[in-house]
């Protein structure tokens, strides 16, 4: 029996971290100005002797300074591969390493849900991939692997119950379209096309802070409890008990960055899909009383007589394939909430208080509506992490403290007010 032995080291609240021996490494963040591209960027960032230049391309720039290192080239994976790889050419850009994480939300149609516009979704997200790989491909820079970062939704959890833990082996739902489904046979032709690499990630909810990013499961949090704190009311869980004590698997932004360079670097992690997670046990039940206690407000937790408004998954059989499907439990929405004129004119004094860059709330349904999903979620969403142990990672963040430090982390950017 053959035994190896490797060293890891912890960076803050991260733990389990993998090191490395490279040096003198280039990369291409895609979607650099999102949450994950602005996180792959800092955890790339820290290291300019393994990573020596790294180019950040998107419409706008990222937020904050950027590390020496990286370079932002503003391009839009939305024209033709001719015009990207024109970009790529004049600017020098070589990646040894390519990370796509653009992505567009397409508005869904009236009386659908956030996910709801699904051709849409499809034909945009798909074109974003295959422009950007076909530009590689014309501009002769190809990467000796392409890492695609996909999610949850791969395994259909949006539409209904599958079985967990949900582990990479299984089955594509194939209930209705899903975007993640044609990137990934396209990543996996083109790369096989130019003799490259292929890595694919599936995360679940993305904690992270950035100014500009609708999908975000912590901003409304983080709103919320404000306004609470501004009333002198307290944090009041607005689903029921079976959502309360529901585990779900966060992946945390930077740490998501740092098992994607981990992919990148590892061979034997060539080829393969995998899923990306805190691996940490996560309730809203452990999450809440400390979320109410960093804004030093009271808290309630599900109330158990309350009338809840009831939203069922569309799809009996659900993705398990067999027996009933789940619902989403309401006493309020988060989405009712924010339409409220007390609760605006309440952020309204808030943010010209304390001079936030987020003056009032907007296209509030898909910003807000995103979290309720999330806290009215009444279903296991838990990730098995057995594939890249068995590789070698052993990454971990507490996905509570990773939620309050993305609160924190909002604060500095100006989004709500500081914290005490």
């Amino acid at each position: 029996m053959s035994s190896t032995q490797q060293i890891v080291e912890s960076y803050d609240i991260y733990h389990g971290l993998p090191t490395f021996k490279e040096e003198g490494l280039t990369a291409i963040v895609t979607g650099a100005n999102g949450v994950s591209g602005t996180y792959m960027l800092k955890v790339l960032g820290r290291q300019p002797q393994r990573w020596k230049k790294i180019y950040a391309l998107s419409r706008r720039p990222p937020s904050g300074d950027l590390p020496e290192n990286v370079e932002h080239i503003p391009c839009d994976f939305l024209s033709s591969p001719e015009d990207i790889a024109s970009t790529l050419r004049d600017k020098g850009v070589k990646g040894d390493y390519a990370f796509f994480f653009a992505y567009i939300q397409p508005a869904p149609k009236e009386g659908q849900g956030i996910w709801g516009n699904v051709d849409e979704l499809v034909s945009i997200n798909k074109a974003l991939l295959s422009n950007f790989l076909e530009a590689l491909t014309i501009s002769k820079n190809i990467p000796k692997a392409v890492l695609l970062q996909l999610g949850a939704k791969y395994y259909g959890v949006h539409l209904g119950p599958g079985t967990p833990p949900y582990e990479e082996t299984k089955s594509r739902v194939e209930l209705e379209p899903n975007f993640y489904y044609p990137q990934e046979d396209y990543l996996k032709a083109w790369a096989k096309a130019n003799k490259s690499n292929w890595i694919t990630t599936r995360p679940s909810h993305i904690p992270g802070a950035v100014p500009d990013n609708a999908m975000n499961l912590v901003l409304p949090l983080a709103v919320y409890a404000t306004v609470q704190k501004h009333l002198n009311q307290p944090l009041e869980f607005p689903s029921d008990l079976k959502a309360w004590e529901t585990t779900v698997s966060i992946s945390s932004a930077q740490m998501n960055a740092y098992l994607s360079e981990w992919a990148v670097l590892t061979p034997s992690a060539m080829d393969q899909s995998f899923n990306a997670c805190d691996d940490s046990a996560f309730t809203w039940a452990q999450l809440w009383p400390r979320l109410a206690a960093r804004f030093g407000i009271a808290w309630t937790g599900p109330d158990l007589e309350a009338q809840f408004q009831e939203i069922k998954m569309p799809h009996e059989p659900p993705p398990r394939g067999w027996g009933p499907t789940a619902s989403l439990r309401y006493k309020f929405t988060l989405v009712d909430w924010a339409k409220k004129p007390e609760i605006q004119q309440a952020w309204q004094e808030i943010a010209q208080a304390n001079d936030l860059k987020l003056k009032e709330f907007t296209d509030i349904d898909r910003v807000f509506g995103f979290t309720d999903g999330a806290l009215g979620w009444s279903f296991p969403l838990h990730y098995s992490m057995t594939k890249t142990k068995e590789l070698g990672y052993f990454g971990y963040v507490d996905s509570t403290k990773s939620i309050i430090r993305t609160v924190e982390e909002f604060a500095d950017l100006g989004m709500i007010p500081k914290l005490s």
